[in-house]
């Protein structure tokens, strides 16, 4: 079991290592605006995923039957049919996406990107059946290996383009290799069956999933959309880049948390077990949130010099406060994740619509005048704001005692104000002067205090280190 699971996070880290790679070698070879272009074609593919999402490989791996042929043909039936509506649906969308960013010119682009709806549809799911098996590798390598080869297509697309078609081509080509990949690693023939039973019961099970795709969507992409149509490529690009770079880092951690957390909560018997736990699991993430931030102050700045270069010389005051803003939603995802392993699933939704409410706050900002910075200011509002909220929600719908909590929640937040004055200071002059080496230090001090303070976390570590020792 140890060893399935290394696999599974291997495989997963290698993913979002190289998709990682990808994005900062093209940024690092193609100009600014080209960059910020190009960062729009992945905005399109999650608009048209986001308005289809089924669920289907998750009901494949859910379903007691999961393993019948006839009902994975079906899936694929209608995984298959998904992909003919999605890919008519970008090339649909093309021209007012490319007017809405004021990119007319690409729309070219975005109508050959519709190739990859079609790719992703047409995919073997016997990668994914096997897995209900406890056979991992072959939906690891059709996952990796395409992404791998597509990192190494980017270095000669640059030469032949030097523009925003290097991530278009390399999109495509990871694309076209997963399709071949699945079929590849199949031990099944392909079928495609047409039922509609399956089909309504698709529908019924993926609904929820698309209102979550719709909610999600807005989370990560909605501020890129405003600073795309307001502010420009070359500012979208510098917005793209710096959530890229912080986002990359939460996402690895949230998920290791969840993946790490949620079977035990899951499991625990009653109240006496399950309260520590919980404790525990969002102290962790309170950790997690300053890592990523304290990480992000003392790396940041010196990784964006010598990964991007000067043309990306703007981005370290911003990179700041992008690491602010990951860092909140790192916070609040403890709470989630304590709420989902007692069958409270709105707890995310609600914790996340006070930075969906502040979009258009965010879109008149910058219509009046406002810039990158006012967008992100506005989003740190609303990830403090999801924060309480997720909190409340734990204590009013679980039970769960804070006030046990309240140390490492103070001393957490402390860290965070003291990053934002930090920030305040980046923004406006050089951040090596002598007071602000005394923030950054201050910033490390508060943090190492939180850890402190995380009482129930060092003592679930202490307790798994004592049994380890005595087996």
């Amino acid at each position: 079991m140890f060893r399935s699971a290394l696999l599974i996070l291997s495989g997963n880290l290698t993913g979002y290592l190289f998709l990682f790679l990808r994005n900062l070698l093209v940024a690092r070879l193609i100009g600014v605006a080209d960059y910020g272009i190009a960062s729009t074609f992945l905005l399109s593919m999650s608009i048209v995923e986001m308005m289809s999402a089924l669920g289907i490989q998750q009901q494949l791996i859910l379903r007691k039957d999961g393993d019948d042929a006839d009902l994975q043909a079906a899936l694929q039936g209608v995984q298959a049919l998904r992909a003919v509506l999605n890919a008519g649906a970008l090339l649909l969308l093309a021209g007012p996406i490319a007017a809405f960013l004021g990119v007319p010119q690409v729309t070219w682009a975005y109508r050959l990107l519709a190739l990859m709806p079609l790719f992703n549809g047409l995919q073997h799911l016997d990668t994914i059946r096997q897995a209900r098996r406890m056979v991992y590798l072959p939906g690891i390598i059709s996952n990796v290996l395409p992404v791998a080869l597509s990192v190494l297509c980017v270095w000669p697309l640059a030469m032949l383009t030097g523009d925003y078609r290097v991530l278009l081509f390399a999109m495509l080509i990871q694309g076209a290799a997963a399709l071949v990949g699945t079929h590849l690693l199949a031990a099944r023939r392909y079928r495609l069956r047409f039922d509609r039973a399956v089909m309504r019961e698709s529908l019924r099970f993926g609904w929820p999933l698309m209102l979550d795709g719709v909610i999600l969507f807005a989370v990560f992409n909605g501020e890129k959309l405003i600073v795309g149509h307001q502010l420009g490529m070359a500012a979208l690009a510098l917005f793209s880049m710096g959530f890229t770079l912080t986002l990359t880092p939460t996402l690895m951690l949230g998920n290791t948390g969840a993946n790490f957390f949620l079977p035990q909560l899951s499991a625990a018997p009653d109240t006496a077990q399950f309260e520590p736990l919980a404790a525990a699991t969002l102290q962790l993430h309170f950790l997690f949130g300053g890592l990523t931030l304290l990480g992000v102050m003392l790396f940041g700045p010196p990784f964006v010099h010598l990964a991007l270069g000067a043309k990306y010389a703007a981005l370290p005051p911003l990179l700041i406060w992008l690491a602010i803003l990951q860092g909140l939603r790192v916070l609040k995802g403890g709470s989630s994740i304590v709420a989902l392993a007692r069958g409270q699933t709105g707890n995310a939704l609600a914790s996340n619509l006070i930075r969906i409410a502040l979009l258009p706050v965010a879109w008149v900002a910058t219509a009046q005048g406002g810039s990158m910075l006012t967008v992100i200011h506005i989003g740190i509002v609303g990830e403090f704001g999801g924060f309480i909220v997720a909190l409340w929600l734990v204590q009013r719908r679980l039970r769960l005692p804070l006030r046990p909590l309240l140390p490492s929640i103070l001393l957490t937040l402390a860290t965070f104000a003291l990053a934002a004055v930090y920030a305040l200071r980046a923004s406006g002059e050089a951040t090596g002067d002598t007071l602000n080496a005394a923030l950054l230090g201050f910033v490390a001090l508060l943090f190492a205090l939180s850890f402190l303070g995380m009482r129930d976390l060092r003592g679930y570590i202490a307790r798994r280190t004592l049994t380890r020792h005595e087996a």
